[in-house]
């Protein structure tokens, strides 16, 4: 019987061994929807980095801004044995078929700081409402009124009407007053800068350059703003909102071509996203997971389990934040900053 009994306690131990190593070495696959722009791959180290230290492993895929081929992508993610994924959506309706397919195999989904209106994911973001009213609170601050052109990010992405939604809430009452003239207003394909930059110049044209600000969603469309503004002498007259921290626009703060750069650091919510992921593909059910709440502000208004961050508005008062937190050196903050203008660069 002891010899039993010793067997048993063998096979007890093994089964307790394979239940550790299964909460380990599962794979997440990450679905991006253009890596082209700068803020991802710091996104990606931060994934990377959580799911490693839960000794998990990453797989991705670069969409470079076609739906279909995120179609594509996510499929070869799920046949290539990804336990969990997450997803930074191009179209979030073109890519609803291949969430379905993930979600009803099993396979949870995390909808990375965009969108994905389906019940069976799990939707991770920074407050974007909030964003947009930050945007439009500092603009407002430096223009409350005048000419106002509009730079939305792209019809596909639900976060472009998040965020103008939310610099409506501070804007409207201008508006409706009659200090503030929406002059221009439009979705930018792709969020592109280049996009951004063609579409600024057609407003410019269009109101023969009398435009007195601009409320740019990102900094990447911010950088095409303010090109457009530099080829007409009006960079630094007309203050540019933006988002994501990027370096060339907190460089562009410190400049004072820019205005405000909302800053989401973008390094919290990897790691979160990639917790999270660890979390869902070990098992763990989307309403167990620690800080999540209930959100049913999407066009459908379907009901997600989501998980928010706050962001921060980064102005020249406050450039010293980004610097202190090691987001950017002072170095390339300051580059060309005119001695004495900027406290952060003294």
């Amino acid at each position: 019987m002891k010899s039993v009994y010793k067997l048993m306690a063998a096979t007890a131990v093994i089964v307790s061994l394979h239940s550790v190593a299964s909460a380990e070495g599962l794979t997440v696959g990450v679905s991006w929807s253009n890596f082209q722009e700068e803020r991802w791959k710091t996104d990606e180290a931060a994934i990377k980095a959580a799911l490693e230290a839960a000794g998990n492993k990453y797989i991705s895929a670069d969409a470079q801004t076609s739906a279909a081929k995120q179609l594509t992508d996510i499929e070869s993610l799920i046949a290539q044995g990804a336990n969990a994924l997450i997803v930074l959506a191009q179209d979030s309706e073109a890519i609803g078929p291949a969430i379905e397919k993930a979600t009803a195999e099993g396979i949870p989904v995390v909808g990375y700081d965009r969108l994905i209106e389906n019940p069976d994911a799990y939707y991770i973001t920074f407050d974007n409402k909030e964003v947009g009213r930050m945007q439009a609170r500092e603009v407002f601050k430096v223009k409350p009124e005048g000419n106002y052109v509009f730079i939305k990010g792209a019809s596909t992405d639900p976060n472009s009407d998040f965020l103008y939604s939310g610099q409506m809430e501070v804007l409207k009452e201008a508006i409706d007053g009659g200090k503030i003239k929406n002059v221009g207003e439009a979705y930018t394909d792709g969020w592109k800068p280049e996009a951004a930059q063609k579409n600024m110049e057609q407003f410019l044209t269009a109101n023969n350059n009398k435009v007195d600000a601009v409320v740019s969603s990102n900094d990447g469309m911010a950088g095409g703003v303010v090109a457009a503004l530099e080829a007409q002498g009006l960079a630094g007259s007309v203050p540019v909102s933006g988002q994501d921290g990027d370096k060339a626009a907190l460089n562009r703060v410190a400049l004072g071509t820019q205005t405000v750069s909302v800053w989401k650091d973008s390094r919290e919510l990897g790691k979160k996203a990639g917790e999270i992921a660890n979390e869902l593909a070990a098992g763990k059910s989307m309403d167990e997971i620690e800080g999540t709440v209930k959100f049913a502000g999407g066009p459908k208004g379907v009901e997600m389990n989501s998980y928010f961050i706050a962001p921060l508005p980064i102005t020249k008062e406050n450039l010293n934040t980004v610097i202190d937190a090691g987001w950017i050196s002072k170095e390339e903050a300051c580059q060309g900053v005119a001695a004495g203008s900027v406290a952060a660069c003294n």
